[in-house]
């Protein structure tokens, strides 16, 4: 005989209300470490970055070698670095929602190395501590330090390279882009530009004179910078980046001037390549990267022209993989303006813009390098 249906009655679920209490403990043995899972992704990428950051000890030291003598302490510049990282990473807006987050957040407080009685800074002291980090290249360091790891790591070609630009939104607006005769008692344009021709010989922004207007393809004329960017076609980490000026010549100057830096690196042992879509296809571009013996796999721009690219190498089998290991440079724009602040900056300047754009570009080469350390070799 089958043993009876048992049945989900009211009386096998109920449970007793439980009480709407708080009770705070006077004390904890519990250290911050433990409130942070054993697998979160922030682990490896804080521990990747305090390397980084142990090989800059001696740059660090000579940040504040003028005030070691006297003066109130400074926010570490290891905590500062971390926490300008960890605001990328989390796509916080601005230092001051940062130190709001780190107030509470214990797993900010952690990234950063702070305790849970550490008090946390004012954003003005925050945003004053950054600058020396930007008149220092403390930021360039950090990322070339980044760089340096993963070819430690074998995650880098070394060798094979790809190049592109994007437009980055600059913090001014269209009013504020006035004529250069323009005075403080509102003599100009100001602002109005019904009618009006506006160029960047004759006009510059009131709030940030770095940013140009300039538009590319189909779209609209707005204040802008441009970033650059060279990566290694092995795992498409970004090796190299810089912000210049918005205009037509920097994509082909930018890339000469990064691809010359690699060439150092590598010496003349190694064959060079570099991947660049058709708006690279210029002979005075390709005749440079001759000259400095790097082979250019440059898209070829056939369009009512002849191109640059000699037909020997764009029917080599290199040629073939650079064209399709170039796409993925792209995948650094877009993690930069989606997870960090490129698509429009809240700094103003060109070199606050550019450092901001670097250390954009290695917290991407930790994130990607975080995702390669997961890697198991799979048994055959």
């Amino acid at each position: 005989m089958s043993a009876p249906l048992i049945r989900n009655y009211p009386f096998l679920l109920s449970f007793m209300r439980g009480a709407d209490t708080f009770t705070e403990s006077l004390f904890t043995m519990r250290r911050l470490e433990d409130f942070i899972p054993a697998h979160h992704p922030l682990r490896p990428i804080r521990q990747m970055a305090n390397a980084a950051l142990a090989k800059m000890e001696s740059l660090l030291t000579r940040m504040y070698e003028a005030d070691a003598k006297g003066g109130r302490p400074s926010i570490a510049p290891e905590k500062l670095l971390r926490a300008m990282l960890l605001q990328v990473l989390y796509s916080v807006r601005s230092e001051r929602q940062l130190m709001e987050q780190v107030q509470y957040n214990m797993l900010f407080r952690w990234f950063v190395g702070l305790s849970m009685d550490d008090a946390v800074w004012v954003p003005t002291v925050f945003t004053k501590n950054r600058q020396r980090l930007t008149e220092h290249d403390a930021i360039i360091a950090f990322f070339n330090e980044v760089v340096t790891m993963a070819e430690e790591k074998g995650w880098l070609s070394g060798e094979h390279f790809s190049v592109d630009g994007t437009l980055i939104g600059a913090w001014a607006s269209h009013k504020s882009f006035v004529r250069k005769a323009d005075d403080d008692h509102g003599n100009g344009d100001g602002g109005n530009f019904k009618g009006q021709a506006r160029s960047n010989e004759t006009h510059e922004s009131r709030t940030d004179p770095d940013a140009r207007l300039y538009r590319k393809g189909k779209t609209a004329s707005e204040l802008r910078f441009m970033g650059h960017t060279l990566s290694d076609n092995r795992h498409g980490l970004i090796a190299s980046a810089m912000v210049t000026v918005a205009d037509g010549h920097a994509e082909r100057e930018a890339a000469k001037a990064m691809i010359h830096d690699a060439c150092q690196v590598v010496g003349d042992d190694c064959e060079i390549t570099l991947g660049a879509d058709k708006g690279y296809d210029a002979r005075e571009f390709i005749d440079a990267l001759q000259a400095m013996n790097v082979v250019p796999h440059v898209a070829q721009n056939t369009s009512g022209r002849r191109s640059a690219v000699p037909d020997a190498i764009a029917g080599s089998d290199g040629y073939a993989i650079s064209q399709q290991k170039r796409k993925l440079i792209e995948q650094g724009f877009g993690w930069a303006k989606t997870i960090g602040p490129i698509r429009q900056v809240m700094v103003r300047g060109l070199k606050k813009v550019d450092q901001l754009f670097v250390m954009t570009m290695a917290a991407y080469n930790l994130t990607r390098m975080r995702t390669l350390g997961q890697i198991r070799v799979q048994p055959t």
